[in-house]
């Protein structure tokens, strides 16, 4: 099966406020791809639909072949929030400790690590160069380093799909590139495939191989002429029902 992630007629609205309307798209395994768009156009919903935060008005989400509203995986897939820890800077729980507690389904409730878990901990810092601080307090970490722990929380559990939302927010120039160095050699290394909300398309662009842009309610996928129309400002989604049309005669899902 080489699709990880598919979108078929996605519809959702906030009360009577729509968001987007019949977007579909489909993500392989070992895709890198970025979300792009403005604030408000439903980026962050997007993920909480997939994640099955919250149910669509109409569509269908399948994720490694089974639909959203019947999968049990939750491990396989591996989820970055936005600025993930900073509700829990004061909480005194160290590096290791934040990362550890994401086996929490293979550990059991009330019960400490065994030698497996803390090597498969031990493993996910080193991944991601946050080895050193495994006794470090989280809030004694810069924003780059703290992003780093959220990539080893989920990177504890080996998933095969990563997604992220906004990793880049109170992040540093030089631990942005960190980041996305990162993110790439996962990638390329080892086939994780990686779905990622991002309005730092500028950079972004260098790392991924696909770049999806969700704009007044309709998803289309762009290429590299599209994307420095984007970064000018230039780049307009064409009617739904245009693209539909274009879709159809050239035997293509419109909407990507």
């Amino acid at each position: 099966m080489s699709e990880i992630l598919e979108v078929e007629n996605l519809s959702f609205s906030y009360g009577s406020e729509p968001i987007f309307e019949k977007i579909g798209f489909s993500i392989k395994k070992g895709d890198f791809a970025a979300v792009i768009g403005a604030n408000g156009a439903g980026k962050s919903t997007l993920l909480r639909l997939i994640l099955g935060e919250l149910t669509p008005a109409a569509g269908n989400i399948r994720l490694f072949g089974q639909e959203a509203r019947q999968f049990k995986n939750w491990p396989q897939i591996g989820y970055v929030p936005q600025n993930g820890l900073q509700g829990g800077i004061n909480f005194p729980a160290t590096v290791e400790e934040i990362v550890s507690a994401n086996l929490f389904s293979q550990i059991g409730l009330c019960r400490f690590p065994k030698k497996e878990h803390r090597a498969k901990t031990e493993r996910a810092l080193a991944q991601v160069g946050m080895t050193a601080y495994a006794k470090r307090l989280v809030g004694q970490l810069s924003g780059g380093q703290q992003q780093r722990v959220m990539l080893a929380r989920v990177l504890v559990n080996d998933p095969e799909l990563m997604l992220l939302d906004e990793p880049t927010t109170g992040v540093d120039a030089k631990s942005v590139l960190t980041l996305y160095e990162l993110l790439s050699a996962f990638n390329r290394k080892t086939g994780l495939t990686i779905v990622m909300v991002t309005h730092d398309i500028g950079r972004a662009s260098d790392y991924v191989s696909r770049i999806l842009c969700l704009e007044e309610g309709s998803l289309v996928e762009l290429d590299k002429a599209q994307i420095h129309e984007e970064l000018a400002h230039k780049h307009k989604h064409p009617a739904q029902k245009q693209s539909r049309q274009e879709g159809d005669a050239h035997g293509i899902d419109p909407s990507i």
